[in-house]
Parts: structure tokens; C-alpha cells; sequence
């Protein structure tokens, strides 16, 4: 019998995408379908369903839950490892560093100055301990999508098409996933009207891809932007963050052309140095 920790890891093969949107759907569309559907039930069992229930950060994991799955069944544990050294790939162009650290700030506190706003998110009565708090708790949704997202979904599209489209197959999917949070009280999707946060959704999931392929599939790096853009210390800056962030992905895109519109670099290892997938 193979030994799957120490037999040599195999890379996911490109026809696994599927399955990874199947179980991703599966289990975030599963569970808050259970949560809008039945709320008294899913109360009286679960207690109330907030932003920092288990049962919501659950639904959230979705996407790096299929990512594992996968990465384990056609990797085996030793595949997990390699995974997971991609949360070590730091080394990426400086302007990427500037634009996650400081760019991204900016982008926030400008849009809001337009629209008349302040240069951070108000302190709560609570104290600005919880916006640390926030901050910390941040860290443990948006960015631990990226596990699936860019971990496993982007690599196997870019296989086949070229980034631009790979990041717009994957923002299409990202916004049609996250349809349950606006219909489940208690999360901050349910007061948003869902065509502007999808056409947000576009810019970020494009925006993200060249600075992927720049940190040669790095996870720490689209962790961090997702981090970043979920920052509460931020204030609010909509709809002018969008507008701005679509003016970056313009000349990112133009600066990037040679290697967006094309497959030449592109990041197309999920396990990294694993032996060739296949389709």
C-alpha cells in the first residue's frame, strides 16, 4: 500500500476545478441556505447568526475547505506541505508592497475624503480596542478564501486561459458565491445592494492576478490585499474606492500586458514542485 505521506506529491489536475466549485458551493450555499430558510430552527439550535458565529465563519471557509480537500486527495499529506510553503513566497516587486501596505489605505481614506467622510472609520463607543479586536478577526475570513481562490482556482485556469480571464472566471464565481450573505441578517453584505459590489468584486479579482503571477503564487500577498481591504480602521469610502480601485487596475492592466492577455508566466502550480498534472 502507497504510503501518502511519503510518496511523491502529485499537482491537482485541471479537471478537479469542477469538483472544487462543487464542494465550495456545496458547503457555503448548504449552510446559509439552511440558516435564510430555516432562521427560527437554525436559532433555537445555533444560537443568534452573527458576523463572528462559528456557523458563519464556516459558510466563509468554503472555498479553502474544497482547496484542501483537494490538495490532500490528489497530494497527499506531503502535497499539503508544499501547499501550504506558498505562504512563504514573500518576494514580490516593491510597487506590489507599497500598493498592498500603503497603497490600499490610501485608496480608502481618498475616497472617503471625496465623498466628505473622515480619514479613519469612526472609533466605537466600545473603544478602539475593538476595532483591534475587528481587525484580528478579519484576518480569519476574507483572507483564509485565498486558500481556494488563488491557492487552487487560479493556477488551474491560468493552464488554460490567460490571467485577465482566469481573474474574471474567478470574480464571476467569487460574486455569485457570496449571493447567500445578502439575504442572511446579521452579516455586512446584507445591507449592500449586490450589482455594485459585484462590479467591485470584478476590479479586485483582476487586480489581484497580476500581482499573484508577480509573487510567483505566493498566498501571503492576496491574503494580505484581502486583509487590506477589509481593514476596519478604513473608513467607508464607497462607491468612490471602487471607481478608484478600477483607475489602478486600468494602468495595472496596461503596464501588465505582455503577461495578462498572455499565459507566458503565469502560475499554473497548485502543489508546487509536485510531478506534472494533468488535465
Amino acid at each position: 500500500m502507497t504510503n501518502v505521506a511519503t510518496s511523491p506529491a502529485k499537482d491537482v489536475p485541471s479537471s478537479a476545478l469542477a469538483l472544487f466549485v462543487i464542494i465550495t458551493f456545496s458547503i457555503t450555499w448548504g449552510l446559509a441556505g439552511g440558516l435564510i430558510l430555516f432562521p427560527d430552527r437554525a436559532e433555537a439550535m445555533l444560537g443568534e447568526i452573527t458576523g463572528t458565529h462559528p456557523a458563519f465563519f464556516l459558510a466563509t471557509w468554503g472555498p479553502a475547505i474544497a482547496g484542501f480537500v483537494l490538495v490532500l486527495f490528489y497530494g497527499g499529506v506531503s502535497g499539503v506541505r508544499l501547499f501550504l510553503s506558498r505562504l512563504g513566497l514573500w518576494r514580490c516587486s516593491p510597487w506590489w508592497v507599497v500598493f498592498v501596505l500603503f497603497g490600499v489605505p490610501f485608496v480608502f481614506i481618498l475616497g472617503s475624503l471625496i465623498k466628505g467622510g473622515p480619514l479613519l472609520a469612526p472609533v466605537p463607543p466600545e473603544g478602539i480596542g475593538t476595532l483591534f479586536a475587528l481587525l484580528v478577526l478579519m484576518l480569519f475570513l476574507g483572507p483564509i478564501e485565498e486558500f481556494g481562490w488563488r491557492g487552487v482556482a487560479q493556477p488551474l485556469l491560468q493552464r488554460d486561459v490567460a490571467p485577465i480571464w482566469a481573474g474574471m472566471i474567478i470574480e464571476t464565481i467569487w460574486g455569485i458565491w457570496h449571493l447567500p450573505a445578502f439575504y442572511l441578517s446579521g452579516t455586512v453584505q446584507s445591507g449592500w445592494s449586490f450589482t455594485p459590489f459585484f462590479i467591485g468584486n470584478v476590479v479586485l479579482a483582476v487586480l489581484v492576478t497580476p500581482l499573484f503571477n508577480n509573487s510567483r503564487g505566493s498566498l501571503l500577498w492576496p491574503m494580505l490585499l484581502h486583509w487590506q481591504l477589509n481593514n476596519p480602521f478604513w473608513p467607508d469610502a464607497q462607491p468612490y474606492d471602487t471607481w478608484i480601485l478600477a483607475a489602478v487596475l486600468l494602468v495595472v492592466l496596461w503596464l501588465n500586458r505582455d503577461k495578462m492577455f498572455t499565459r507566458h508566466g503565469a502560475v499554473t502550480a497548485v502543489i508546487p514542485n509536485a510531478s506534472s498534472h494533468s488535465s
